[in-house]
């Protein structure tokens, strides 16, 4: 009830007012709806975000245990890697010793003939050959040979030549020795076994040769001063059960010169991976023909190197000179 007073003290009849009260707005219901819905989503919010970070975790854990897994194959990879590594290179190594144990150990010393030699062996071994014997006539066998591959393989293929060239050419003639051998090898039963091959003999004033699948022979004529290619077309020993190995006759007089080699210097290739080739060859050895064989031999490898800029052979190099006196 309201009653009120004039200022002359008239007294005023009595009136009811009703009033509403508005709480402040953060009392409000809408304002309590709304914290509500604000509580909600920072409890959702909370929520999603802790799933998200176990979440983040899980797959940080799962990534780590990948990442582990993968640095456990490599290592892994690593080790057997380095154990085939271990094992090629001892396996080289052997083929080598192999190989080296298969050439003679000594030159012949004839007073009518000048002999030198030279191998260098590949960084994967190749199968290069050489070897000397008497046949029971007193005449000269010189032999220089490559077998087909390389490593073990190949000098399985040099062992089983050396010994028939250690027990067959001192009693064969050089035709039957080739049909001989090339039936031997046949027999091996071996896949894509064949051994170029090339011998001479050398009695008195008189050379005959057969070469078989190597490169060509070079005879130096001093009184000529030219240099003779002696090549022929006969297939290395191996390659066919039957085939006709043709052999040949040549003078040798004082002062001429034969080179035997293996194919390691005409395919040596430079830094534009050019061949060295069999043109050179010729060139160079004419040019050093008359010299001793011994530097004959200095000279072509010296050449041979600052063609490849003194790098690895991909093939063994090797060298057989023979001058008469």
């Amino acid at each position: 009830l309201v009653k009120g007073i004039t200022s002359n003290g008239v007294k005023t009849n009595e009136a009811s007012y009703s009033f509403i009260i508005a709480p402040p707005f953060w009392k409000t219901w809408w304002a309590y709806a709304l914290y509500v819905v604000i509580i909600g989503l920072g409890l959702f919010s909370a929520r999603r975000y802790e799933k998200r970070k176990l979440k983040l975790k899980e797959a940080e854990r799962v990534r780590k245990e990948r990442s582990d897994a993968r640095l456990r194959e490599a290592e892994l990879r690593a080790k057997i890697s380095e154990a085939e590594n271990d094992r090629k290179s001892k396996e080289l190594e052997e083929a080598r010793q192999l190989q080296l144990s298969m050439l003679p150990k000594e030159l012949p010393n004839l007073p009518n003939i000048e002999i030198a030699v030279y191998m260098k062996t590949a960084t994967e071994v190749g199968g290069d050959y050489y070897d000397f014997s008497f046949s029971s006539d007193g005449s000269l066998n010189v032999a220089i040979g490559d077998a087909t591959g390389h490593g073990m393989k190949a000098g399985t293929l040099v062992s089983l030549m050396k010994a028939l060239f250690t027990t067959d050419s001192v009693k064969l003639e050089l035709s039957e020795f080739f049909s001989s051998s090339n039936q031997a090898l046949k027999k091996m039963r071996m896949e894509r076994v064949m051994m170029g091959f090339a011998m001479l003999n050398v009695k008195d004033s008189k050379v005959k040769l057969i070469n078989a699948g190597m490169p060509p022979i070079y005879l130096y004529q001093k009184s000529a001063r030219k240099t003779v290619e002696i090549s022929d077309h006969c297939m290395p020993l191996g390659a066919l059960a039957i085939t006709t190995f043709n052999k040949q006759e040549h003078k040798l007089a004082s002062g001429d010169t034969l080179l035997m080699m293996s194919d390691g210097l005409p395919e040596l290739q430079n830094r534009d991976e050019e061949l060295f080739g069999y043109e050179r060859v010729t060139n160079e050895f004419f040019k050093v023909a008359e010299q001793s064989p011994e530097k004959i031999i200095k000279s072509l490898k010296n050449t041979g190197d600052a063609w490849a800029n003194n790098g690895a052979p991909d093939d063994d190099i090797t060298f057989v000179v023979i001058k008469a006196k």
